[in-house]
């Protein structure tokens, strides 16, 4: 059986991506927010307050999450071309995802979010020559991690959230 935490797998980093693999990878994140939308259209207020797994987030609080860690995503990659290997400050997203306007506040919020902050960054990184991608910005947690590496994290990390969503549609028949 399909571990409900990752329907598409685990995040798996091969290296640093072919000029190909990059390209695919710059789709993915620009197709997020439109397949984040796709995912949660027609769904009631009860469909929206289900968790996609048992002890898991409800779709609201997916919904929620994707803009919260992009927003993060992408003050990381100013960060990193503006400065020399910046430390970041991690979340703690479990505890952004129980916030009341996380798990009551209509999702077109976080959708007209994530369509504005997907539109700015890529228009960003369309722009990136070879040492933008190699620029890094320190984890506490991971240590350093390259642009390459979070441009692979964020394209994964995009459609793991739309398949939590999809795979629940799947199981209950919506």
């Amino acid at each position: 059986m399909t571990d409900l935490r990752y329907p598409i797998g685990k995040f798996a980093y091969e290296g640093p991506p072919t000029p190909e693999q990059r390209q695919e990878l710059l789709q993915h994140v620009e197709q997020a927010p439109g397949r984040l939308r796709t995912a949660v259209t027609g769904l009631s207020e009860q469909q929206l307050d289900t968790p996609y797994r048992p002890e898991g987030w409800t779709v609201r609080q997916v919904a929620h999450h994707v803009p919260d860690s992009h927003l993060n995503a992408y003050i990381r990659f100013k960060l990193a071309l503006t400065e020399d290997e910046p430390t970041i400050k991690p979340y703690m997203e479990n505890l952004w995802a129980e916030l009341p306007e996380a798990k009551n506040a209509p999702i077109e919020v976080s959708l007209a979010l994530l369509d504005a902050l997907h539109q700015r960054w890529i228009l960003m990184l369309r722009e990136f020559g070879e040492p933008e991608w190699k620029r890094n910005f320190r984890h506490p947690d991971l240590g350093p991690m390259s642009l390459e590496k979070t441009l692979a994290l964020y394209s994964w990390h995009g459609r793991h959230h739309v398949a939590h969503i999809t795979s629940l549609r799947e199981r209950m028949g919506w």
